[in-house]
Parts: C-alpha cells; sequence; structure tokens
C-alpha cells in the first residue's frame, strides 16, 4: 500500500442452488480474478457457497458438509494468493447452526464472523434454520483451528491503516449495525455479505444505506449481493453491489449483472477524519485477529477532481452556488442588523473578488430591503489600472443600481512618496504596496462618512498565500469572501451572469475574462501587466494543495502524486513541484496576516479564520513539509 490506497472489491459469481461444487469453482475463479487486479479484499455474497436460498436444505448434513468441503478446496487453490477473500458458509456447531462468512487468506480461516439478525418476517425465514451470533469461541472448521463470532477485527500488522470487519446482510438494516462497536474498536473496512431480494424501490434505499452507513461509521463499505443463480422459486436477486467511502458512492454494479466491482479506497483518508473529529470515540471489547498483507503495488483507477471545492456533478452547481451566495450574505445581514447599519462600502476593480462581493452586498441589502443606494461601490484608479477594468467597475455599479465613487489615490499616493523619500520609478513592494493601503484608508474614511462597514473582497487562496498588503487589502470590518476560494470565485460569479439580465451578465462575462491582477504596476500598451498567476503560480493547483492539506492533513508527497494524476495533460510533474513548493513557502511564511483576520463567514469545511478552523503559530518551521516536496 503506498500513501493509503488500497484496493477493495465487491464480487458476485453465478451460482447454482445447493450445488457447492460449482459455487466453489465460481468463487475461485472470482478470487483469480481479484488478485489479477490487485484487489486486497474481496466480499462475497452471503452463504454464496451453498446459496441462500436452499430452505430446509440447510437441515441436511450433506448440505453441510459439501459446504465445509467446498471451502478447503477454496483454501486449498488460493493458497498463493495474496488477495484476503470473505466468503458466506453455513458452519454448524454442536445443535445451532450459524449464517457465516469465512474470512480467507493464503489457504487459512482467519476467522468465521457471524450473523447476528436473524430475519424472520415476509419473504425471509431464516430463523426457521439459523440462530443468531454466539459468545465468540474456537472450533475447528475444514481441518484448521480457528475463532467463531460477532465481534472479530481483522487487523493487518504491515498496514496499521487495514482493520476488517464484516456484518451480514440484515445487521446493516437493525437500529444499531454491528459495525458501529467494530468501527468503534479500529476497523477502516466494512464488508457485508449479503442476500438481498429485489423489490421496486429497494435498490435506492440499499444505495442510501451503505452510503449512510459509511459516512456515520467514517469507514470504508463493501456490500456484495447475491445474484444469478440465486432467484428461485420466490425471490429475485439482482447482484447489486456497492462500495462506499466515508458517504460518497465510489462504485455500483448495474442491477442483475455478475462478477466483480473494484474500488480504491483511501485508508489515511479515513483515519486522518476520525483523527479530525473529536467525538469520534474509541471502543472496545471485539476480538482481534492479526495477519500480514504485502499488496503489490497500485495503478490507480481513483480519480481526483481538478477543483476539489467546486460541485463535479453539474446538475447540483445551481444549488450548490444560490446556497453558497445565501450563506454569504446571511452573515453580512446578521453584521448589519447588529450594528444597524444602513450603509457599505466596497472597493470595486472590476476584478473577480470584488464583483462576487458586491453580488453578496446586493443580495443581503435586498434580503434585509435596505435600498441598494446604501451600498456605495468605490473605484480607486492607481497607476496600474487600466480602463477594461475601470469601465466594468462602473458599468456593473450602475447596473445593479448602487452608488458609485471614483476617487484616484495617484496624486495622494504620489505625495506619500515625496512623505517618505520613495522613487516613484523604483517599482517595489513599496510602489505597489503604499496604493493597496491608500486604497483601504480611502474605504475606511468613506465608511466614516456614510456610517457604514467596510467590506472585504479577498478570498481563501489569497489568505493561504498572504497574497494581500497587511493592513492594506488585508483589512475590513467583515469579509464576505473569507472562505471562498479563488476557483470556486469563478464559478460563482459564472453561476451570476448565467441568471442575470442581459446587461449585468455581459459585464460579469468580461469579468470572468479579464486576467487575475492587482493592477499595481503601470500597464503595457493599455493592457494589463501584472498577472498574479503567473507570479504565485496558477490558482486551481494552490486551491487543490490547499484542499488536501488542510481538509485531511496529507503528506505532501501523497498530493503531489494526487496532483500529478489530476492535472496530467495540464502540467508536466516538474511545473506542479515547482508550484508546490511555493505554496508551502508563502502558506507557512504567511500565517502572521492570517492570525489578525477580519470576521467572515464559514462556507466549506475549508477555511482560514484564526478564530474557528486553523491556528498555527506565525513562526512554525515549513522545513519538514518542503524537505519532503524537495525529495520528489
Amino acid at each position: 500500500m503506498k500513501d493509503g490506497f488500497f484496493r477493495i472489491a465487491a464480487a458476485t459469481p453465478v451460482i447454482r442452488i445447493a450445488d457447492c461444487q460449482h459455487n466453489s469453482t465460481a468463487i475461485i475463479e472470482l478470487m483469480r480474478q481479484a488478485e489479477q487486479q490487485k484487489v486486497g479484499v474481496v466480499v462475497f455474497p452471503e452463504l454464496c457457497i451453498t446459496g441462500y436460498t436452499c430452505g430446509d436444505l440447510f437441515r441436511d448434513s450433506t448440505l453441510i458438509e459439501g459446504a465445509q468441503e467446498a471451502l478447503t478446496r477454496i483454501l486449498k487453490e488460493t493458497r498463493d494468493m495474496q488477495t484476503i477473500a470473505v466468503i458466506g458458509v453455513p458452519v454448524a456447531l454442536n445443535a445451532e447452526l450459524y449464517n457465516t462468512a469465512a474470512v480467507i487468506h493464503q489457504g487459512k480461516i482467519l476467522g468465521l464472523a457471524t450473523k447476528r439478525s436473524i430475519p424472520n418476517y415476509s419473504e425471509f425465514y431464516e430463523a426457521r434454520h439459523f440462530s443468531p451470533s454466539p459468545a465468540t469461541c474456537e472450533i475447528s472448521f475444514c481441518g484448521q483451528n480457528t475463532l467463531l463470532g460477532g465481534d472479530l477485527l481483522f487487523c493487518c500488522r504491515s498496514i496499521p491503516e487495514l482493520v476488517l470487519g464484516v456484518e451480514i446482510c440484515e445487521d446493516l438494516w437493525m437500529p444499531e449495525p454491528p459495525s458501529a462497536k467494530l468501527t468503534s474498536c479500529g476497523a477502516t473496512i466494512i464488508v457485508n455479505p449479503s442476500a438481498s431480494d429485489e423489490v421496486i424501490g429497494k435498490a435506492s434505499y440499499r444505495r442510501s444505506l451503505v452510503a449512510g452507513q459509511s459516512a456515520r461509521l467514517v469507514a470504508a463499505y463493501a456490500y456484495a449481493d447475491a445474484g444469478e443463480g440465486e432467484s428461485s422459486t420466490d425471490m429475485v436477486f439482482s447482484g447489486h453491489n456497492l462500495i462506499a467511502e466515508n458517504g460518497n458512492l465510489l462504485a455500483e454494479a448495474p442491477l442483475f449483472t455478475t462478477g466483480l466491482l473494484c474500488a480504491d479506497i483511501d485508508l489515511q483518508r479515513l483515519v486522518q477524519e476520525r483523527r479530525r473529529m473529536t467525538t469520534w470515540q474509541s471502543g472496545s471489547g471485539c476480538t482481534t485477529i492479526p495477519f500480514n498483507l504485502s499488496p503489490a503495488p497500485l495503478e490507480l483507477h481513483r480519480t481526483f477532481p481538478c477543483l476539489p471545492f467546486v460541485p463535479s456533478d453539474s446538475a447540483d452547481l445551481y444549488e450548490r452556488c444560490e446556497l453558497i451566495l445565501n450563506m454569504q450574505a446571511e452573515g453580512l445581514k446578521t453584521r448589519l442588523r447588529h450594528t444597524g447599519g444602513k450603509s457599505a462600502v466596497i472597493g470595486l476593480s472590476g476584478g473577480l473578488d470584488s464583483t462576487l462581493a458586491l453580488l453578496v452586498v446586493v443580495r443581503a441589502f435586498d434580503s434585509l430591503h435596505i435600498p441598494r443606494e446604501g451600498i456605495t461601490a468605490v473605484s480607486m484608479p492607481g497607476f496600474g489600472t487600466t480602463s477594461r477594468t475601470k469601465n466594468n467597475a462602473s458599468g456593473l455599479a450602475e447596473s445593479l443600481g448602487v452608488t458609485f465613487r471614483e476617487i484616484s489615490i495617484a496624486a495622494a499616493v504620489e505625495q506619500h512618496f515625496k512623505d517618505i523619500g520613495h522613487d516613484p520609478k523604483v517599482h517595489d513592494v513599496t510602489y505597489e504596496n503604499s496604493q493597496a493601503r491608500e486604497r483601504t484608508q480611502v474605504l475606511m474614511d468613506i465608511a466614516n462618512q456614510t456610517g457604514g462597514i467596510v467590506i472585504g473582497t479577498g478570498d481563501l487562496s489569497e489568505l493561504a498565500l498572504g497574497w494581500a498588503t497587511y493592513n492594506g487589502d488585508h483589512m475590513s470590518m467583515y469579509g464576505v469572501n473569507a472562505s471562498i476560494p479563488k476557483t470556486l470565485v469563478r464559478h460563482l460569479v459564472r453561476h451570476a451572469a448565467e441568471y442575470s439580465e442581459p446587461t449585468v451578465r455581459e459585464l460579469l462575462l468580461d469579468i470572468l475574462d479579464t486576467p487575475v491582477s492587482p493592477e499595481l504596476l503601470p500597464p503595457v500598451n493599455g493592457e494589463i501587466s501584472q498577472k498574479t498567476e503567473d507570479l504565485v503560480g496558477p490558482y486551481e493547483l494552490h486551491d487543490f494543495f490547499l484542499f488536501y492539506m488542510l481538509r485531511f492533513g496529507f503528506h505532501p508527497k501523497k498530493i503531489y502524486r494526487m496532483a500529478c494524476m489530476a492535472f496530467a495533460g495540464s502540467y508536466d510533474d516538474q511545473t506542479i513541484k515547482k508550484w508546490m513548493l511555493i505554496f508551502y513557502r508563502r502558506f507557512f511564511a504567511q500565517q502572521f496576516k492570517r492570525s489578525c483576520l477580519p470576521d467572515g463567514p464559514k462556507v466549506g469545511t475549508v477555511t482560514l479564520s484564526p478564530r474557528g478552523d486553523f491556528r498555527m503559530p506565525s513562526d512554525a518551521s515549513s522545513r519538514l513539509w518542503l524537505d519532503e516536496i524537495e525529495a520528489l
């Protein structure tokens, strides 16, 4: 296993009822396929060695002994395989018969997990044949001594994150499924050998149940359903196999199909998520069974979205964008109500961030039934302002019906240069930051004039990189974009454009096409000369790094591997490494700016507010992270 990625599978063989020899052959064949595909754990359906619908044949010694002989054959023919298999089989012990799942590896039975909840309603009558799970005990089965019980945990010595638990079919439907205890005791993977017959509407319920349970457990969940050959007499089975991870459905088999369904899960991600959640409580009371596993390196089948902050499903994009805009506006509404303010002041540059901020302020004012004239949008052209951004700012303010003011900062900054003895021909950080700080002073003073508050426009990506002038655009009275990354800002503005009247739409689309720039250096031939992404790197890369660093605490080497896969064809590996180094350097060096951020609404799971989500010493060293990146 590398970087926590591990392949699991759910398998549905084509069986014959009560033909254990045929069924064992089908199981072995799918195990071979799983081994070829480098699957670490594969789960088969409930009682698949005999078939689930054997009825009163389960009382017959010939069938029970035939199942044991078939499992013995499977053990013998798969003893050279690395793949762990979980196979449904009936087990007789004294006067009881148990519905169990044999967990096998390299010819050995690691344990026999027993079903707790025995259904006896509607089309199910398991209590006629099977007893509920007993207390854990040692038995002899297939010529081996092993443990049988419902609280078995299979723990990998060589991969500490790999802990396997088993619950069987109906167990999942219970108010307190066994998987809750198994995961609290450390299980990161739950497998479910099932025989869930198909009726109208059940597939969607089953899907939501498996995904929801994986979310509650913060675990991977593989569900193997009975299929072809099992449909006999009064029931039909569809082979509806499912693999989920922490609420996300990774793979789903079409109904009425058989074979192998694989997915790559991220065990490190699950463990990190549990560590993050202080409400996650570790339990006790399970019996642990150790084993060793040496899985082959994976060529990942899993994909990673280039824009983790943006919904990948276009059908959800409208709803998500509206929710985000409303959350931003709701936070601002609360601040306005609290202060009794009827005025807001915003620096409108004609760029993406200030455009989004203005749209949010308009939404908040409309919701509070405050006239839009109470919003003062201020354009403050300086040495780098182009006519394109200037015209877009004034046009947008006019189209939205807010108060617009244009105040040139050139003369004030030139006087400031004289005061401090700075040569205006030297276009250094002093040249740039003097403009940013002058603009902030103008906004603050207008807010005093109007009895309003200054709305911050800086976004999450800029805060992560420290791409803000300290005590300049870094400061405001409420930062509506504080938890919105640049890649999401773009989608929110595009969303607004799609649902705006033509004049506003045209302006918003042109703003979207304008290069991201602070416009602090003189333009060249009337065009923007200072492009942010040429200086600090592509925001889509930085947002990718930011998401997986803060949300999951991944190693840089793992994030790098994921980025190389996600952006293959867009950036070469060396380019990704170059910008990753810059990201980590800037992230650590600029923490002092984030330690004193203004208030702003939390929208997503990744934010940098020093009061809520992220606390880091301003003098923390980046050495460990940079050394790891340099070694890539």
